[in-house]
């Protein structure tokens, strides 16, 4: 079972549903999730530099476990619901600082925006 914060390889989806390609993901549900479904839920891992609104820089000095052969940006708009049966591999773990700044983006990228006036 991946527990939060690890960083794992599996099938991702392309946003248009037409076919899979293994990507890193870091898992972002909490262990208790983990346990007591067969999901997980994680956000992705890109090595394209592009800098976006949600996504941030980590680095190997960012990681309490493995290692990073290169910087990698987390994107934190890309949230996927996926079966923990799919890792193919575990290349490391997050650090506590990673994980809080994921959940504050999250929580920036899910936050009530103002309504419109009726």
């Amino acid at each position: 079972m991946p527990s939060q914060g690890a960083i794992v390889l599996i099938p991702v989806p392309f946003t248009d549903l037409t076919a899979l390609k293994r990507r890193p993901v870091i898992v972002v549900s909490n262990d208790a999730y983990q346990q007591a479904t067969p999901d997980m839920i994680v956000v992705a891992m890109t090595s394209n530099p592009t800098y976006q609104q949600y996504t941030f820089m980590i680095t190997t000095a960012d990681l309490i476990g493995g290692d990073l052969n290169r910087p990698g940006f987390v994107r934190v708009d890309k949230i996927y619901t996926l079966a923990q049966s799919l890792v193919v591999k575990t290349f490391g773990r997050v650090n506590p600082a990673t994980i809080e700044r994921i959940r504050a983006q999250l929580q920036e990228v899910t936050a009530r925006t103002s309504e419109p006036p009726h």
